[in-house]
């Protein structure tokens, strides 16, 4: 049994299935436990003082732990690679699937300090969001999942804080990545969809299907013109122009193969959402450096990129990412670090994939099921109510 209601043996099994700890001090582990016992709790909000409810430390000793102590939070970012990559690629060679390297950014929001505080959050800044339409003052984090044959995992979350560029950033995450088994794709938006950062995937065996603005420079027949020019020529009687069904929906498209700016050779899809033929609002453009593929492949993988805005909303509403209360940008980053760590533990809890929102409820049970079962093991010992209470979340 336990010696405290704040111990987990699930999540220790976890930590201990990822060489965690054999690598971090008992000590470190046991914050680490605490803070994820916190995630699983009901009325989880992501602030320090959750963790302390889930913990026999105050909550300043668990800030000074994610601000300021002396652990390597980069052991915990490895593993969880390494074991990511194991999981995907295993897959990919088992299946024979492509694997989807799914790329995306999303903004943790906070509140505009005044010109006047003497701690301000660092690393935030105003951010172009797309969600409000607006410029948005917070932390922008780029995500990287990976998934194959429907398992789908999360890689890495790295904050973007200005000191590179994002397409640099994705490029290094890309030379990190192992040479797939087997053809596969990086998945993006538009915002990615440049030379360098498709070269630097194509090296790891890794095609990009992503979005286009519609702005980008096509040159059929020569002719050098914006996507949206050239759409306006298109006929939907053109038999060039076929009507696809892509989940439950269906489109009109117009496959481009040829020069791009910065590219030799792609293929550019132009298409319009049944019904909505040459209305500009309607237009959508997706480019795919993989000419092998038809135009009922290229937009079915490019709609696995949707895992991604999933994953965002989940680790938001379940994991509080963006709620967290830290200031320093260390703190941020191995918060979210142990974000991914719970995400992960949900995804893989049971030894085999399980949806993230399954995993998170099973959880959930477990955990409670723990603390139900350590308080009945106090009674049958006669523990006094006294020694117990300081134990007690």
């Amino acid at each position: 049994m336990w010696s405290s209601i704040h111990d987990s043996q699930l999540i220790f099994n976890h930590l201990r299935a990822l060489k965690l700890c054999q690598l971090l001090s008992h000590i470190v582990i046991g914050h680490i436990m605490s803070i994820l016992i916190a995630i699983f709790c009901r009325g989880y909000s992501g602030k320090t003082v959750d963790f302390a409810l889930c913990s026999e430390h105050h909550r300043t000793t668990i800030g000074h732990f994610l601000n300021h102590g002396k652990w390597k939070d980069e052991v915990i970012q490895d593993c969880l690679k390494q074991a990511v990559i194991g999981v995907i690629y295993q897959e990919a060679q088992r299946s024979g699937q492509p694997i989807f390297c799914i790329v995306d950014d999303t903004i943790a929001s906070k509140t505009k300090p005044s010109s006047q505080a003497l701690h301000p959050i660092q690393d935030a800044y105003f951010h172009q969001s797309h969600l409000k339409k607006k410029q948005d003052y917070g932390h922008q984090a780029v995500a990287v999942l990976l998934s194959c044959n429907g398992i789908t995992l999360n890689y890495t979350v790295l904050l973007y804080d200005k000191s590179m560029s994002k397409i640099q950033m994705v490029c290094n995450m890309a030379e990190q990545l192992p040479v797939a088994p087997v053809r596969s794709y990086f998945l993006c938006d538009s915002w990615y969809t440049a030379g360098k950062v498709m070269d630097s995937f194509v090296k790891r065996g890794f095609y990009t299907i992503g979005a286009v603005k519609t702005n980008r420079i096509l040159y059929p027949e020569g002719i050098r013109q914006k996507i949206s020019q050239f759409a306006l020529y298109l006929l939907q009687a053109d038999a060039a122009v076929r009507l696809v069904t892509v989940g439950n929906r269906q489109y009109h498209v117009y496959r481009y193969e040829g020069k791009l700016n910065g590219l030799e050779n792609a293929v550019v899809l132009i298409t319009y959402l049944k019904g909505a033929f040459h209305k500009p609002q309607a237009l959508r453009a997706f480019l795919c450096s993989d000419s092998a593929l038809n135009m009922e492949q290229i937009l079915s993988y490019y709609q696995q990129r949707w895992a991604i805005e999933v994953y965002f909303r989940q680790c938001k509403t379940k994991l509080a990412f963006d709620q967290c209360q830290l200031r320093s940008t260390l703190g941020i980053q191995r918060f979210w670090l142990l974000t991914s760590l719970a995400y992960y533990i949900c995804c893989m809890g049971t030894g085999s994939f399980m949806p993230f929102e399954q995993g998170f409820l099973y959880f959930q049970k477990q955990i409670q099921l723990e603390r139900i079962t350590f308080l009945y093991n106090c009674g049958m010992n006669h523990v006094p109510l006294e020694h117990l209470l300081p134990y007690v979340a």
